[in-house]
């Protein structure tokens, strides 16, 4: 078999990354490959099984902290510039004690009690959103429900003033473009984000509200507290973190009922299902494709792979979430399937702060979605679906249906 090196960049992973890394899963589940970026040529590897994206998911020898195995020339490379930091310095990139301190510190403000609270908020907000949609005449999932809903959340959750979330919109969209035509734009938004958040942050200070700045200003364990630059990298990946990834389950989810009528229809016959519904919606479709940013600690081997001090890991979700070793026919939506041991939201430490939210959302989002528009129907063919260009969280650009 000729050898075959894995390209996140490929056209051939942006339009089936399923199929591309379930190629690898078969026939070369911990794969290397060399990838340029950072101003260098840097040693990384595919993992695309369960089993073994479990065990790197939780791997010692592997860190999340960039700082334990880069120089500070390349984290600078990393960074827009020393101002905005927060893009590679947040919890996602933190090794245990640093990221427990800062996860329990984010939890005191992201309780099971604050994120039950939303629930109606969430539920008006759908039905809001799809009152507007019967309205139209072209209706793209994406830009009418699929996007707004998330977002609107999200800014009520953070206390984003209503006649600010237009140009707070913007900035996020453009942030999570991970395109390289996109840099320079994405560049200064950042920098307007932080300003914006910043004014935002001493707000709260002086005048607490009920919102998740205020809390996590004033959240305290111990003597404890979030220093100002914790506080930019936390809201930072809330917004890339938390935001895209229930877009992506809400769009890419849509589309997965409206091309399994026979899935849709038992949905719609049976409402209780939706629990089930959406874990499956997760597993099928893996909103985050795939995560990054993990690195040696050491040279240490495993299965008989050597991996050197520095080497770069991708975790292959998507490919995790489609393995017949764990899943039957992984390939099939089955929306009552169970057991359901997906890594859609990771695993070990570092798994999804706000899973319970985005799995409300969901809920909420694709019941009401069926309940209010029975028949509605995909307006164009897979090959004409165009997703979004980001190798590691999968979402599509549009959803034109007809209702």
């Amino acid at each position: 078999m000729e050898k075959v090196a894995f390209n996140p960049n490929s056209v051939e992973f942006n339009q089936d990354p399923f199929a591309v890394m379930g190629y690898f899963r078969e026939n070369d589940p911990i794969h290397f490959f060399e990838l340029n970026r950072f101003g260098r040529t840097l040693r990384c590897w595919l993992i695309t099984g369960y089993d073994d994206c479990n065990t790197f998911i939780k791997e010692e020898r592997i860190t999340r902290d960039v700082k334990k195995v880069m120089s500070p020339e390349m984290i600078k490379a990393i960074n827009v510039s020393e101002d905005v930091n927060f893009v590679s310095d947040h919890m996602l990139f933190k090794d245990a004690p640093d990221h427990t301190r800062l996860r329990s510190l984010v939890h005191l403000a992201f309780t099971p009690r604050t994120i039950e609270n939303m629930r109606a908020s969430i539920t008006q907000t759908a039905e809001r959103l799809l009152d507007e949609m019967e309205k139209k005449v072209e209706v793209d999932i994406m830009r009418d429900f699929a996007s707004p809903l998330p977002f609107i959340v999200l800014s009520e959750l953070m206390g984003i003033p209503e006649e600010d979330r237009e140009t707070f919109n913007v900035w996020t969209n453009t942030i999570v473009d991970t395109s390289e035509a996109n840099q320079e734009l994405s560049n200064k938004y950042i920098r307007e984000f932080k300003s914006y958040l910043g004014k935002l942050i001493e707000d709260r200070k002086a005048n607490p509200k009920d919102d998740l700045i205020s809390k996590l200003v004033q959240a305290e364990e111990n003597g404890d507290r979030l220093d100002e630059a914790e506080l930019y990298a936390m809201l930072f990946i809330l917004v890339v973190a938390g935001l895209e990834t229930t877009v992506n389950l809400l769009g890419s989810g849509t589309l997965a009922l409206l091309q399994h009528r026979d899935q849709l229809e038992a949905l719609k016959q049976h409402p209780e299902m939706i629990e089930s519904a959406v874990e499956e919606l997760l597993r099928y479709t893996s909103p985050v494709m795939m995560m990054a940013n993990r690195w040696a600690l050491e040279d240490f081997s495993y299965e008989g792979h050597s991996f050197q001090k520095g080497d770069m890991f991708f975790i292959g979700v998507g490919a995790a979430n489609r393995d017949p070793k764990q899943f039957e026919n992984p390939d099939q939506l089955d929306l009552d399937r169970a057991p359901n041991r997906h890594i859609a939201f990771g695993n070990g430490i570092h798994v999804c702060l706000g899973a319970p939210l985005a799995r409300m959302e969901g809920q909420i989002a694709f019941s009401a979605l069926l309940k209010r528009f029975p028949d509605i129907q995909l307006k164009v063919t897979a090959d004409e679906l165009k997703w979004r260009k980001n190798a590691f969280l999968r979402g599509l650009e549009e959803l034109p249906v007809s209702l």
